[in-house]
C-alpha cells in the first residue's frame, strides 16, 4: 500500500466519523428541542400571537400606483419642538468662540473695563449690534455671532449674560 493510499483511507475514515457525529448532534438537538420547547410553542396560541406581532415588518415596499392605498395608513407626525436656549447656553454654544479669547476685538467675558464703554451706549444698541452685526474700530461682529439659527430673544439673553458677568 502506498503512502498516498494510506493517507486517503485515514482521511476518508476521519471525515466519515465527523459527518456521523455532526448528524448525531443535529438529531439529538432536534429531539431535545421538540421535547422541551415544541409542546409549549405549539400549544400556546397567545405566545404565537405575541411572536407574530413582534416580527411583523415595520415598513412597506411600494410600487408606482400603490401610494393611494398607503396614504390611508400614514399617521401625521408632530413638528419637532425647538428648545429655547438660555443666555449661558447660547454663550457657550456660539459666543465663546470670539468673546472667550477676544478674537477680532470682541470684548471678553468678565472684563468690566472693556465692556463699560459698550454698556454706556445703551442696552438697545448692544442688542442691535449683536443681532444685526457691527463693524467698528475694534473689530467685526457678524449678525447673531454667525449663528443665524438663533432667535433674537436667545441673542438678547446671551448679551444679558455677558453684561452680568462683566459688572
Amino acid at each position: 500500500m502506498s503512502q498516498d493510499q494510506k493517507f486517503f483511507d485515514i482521511f476518508s475514515l476521519v471525515l466519515g466519523i465527523l459527518v456521523v457525529v455532526a448528524f448525531g448532534i443535529y438529531a439529538l438537538s432536534a429531539r431535545i428541542g421538540n421535547a422541551t420547547q415544541g409542546q409549549y410553542i405549539q400549544a400556546d396560541a397567545t405566545y404565537q400571537d405575541q411572536v407574530s406581532s413582534a416580527i411583523t415588518p415595520v415598513g412597506q415596499v411600494l410600487m408606482p400606483g400603490d401610494e393611494a392605498s398607503f396614504a390611508a395608513q400614514v399617521v401625521a407626525s408632530a413638528e419637532p419642538v425647538k428648545t429655547v436656549l438660555s443666555g449661558p447656553q447660547v454663550y457657550n454654544a456660539a459666543c465663546i468662540a470670539c468673546h472667550g479669547a477676544g478674537i477680532g476685538g470682541a470684548p471678553t467675558y468678565g472684563s468690566a473695563d472693556v465692556w463699560a464703554p459698550r454698556i454706556a451706549k445703551g442696552i438697545d444698541t448692544l442688542y442691535g449690534h449683536s443681532i444685526n452685526g457691527f463693524s467698528g474700530e475694534a473689530g467685526y461682529m457678524p449678525p447673531k455671532g454667525g449663528r443665524t439659527d438663533l432667535s433674537d430673544d436667545e441673542i438678547r439673553a446671551a448679551v444679558d449674560y455677558m453684561i452680568e458677568g462683566s459688572q
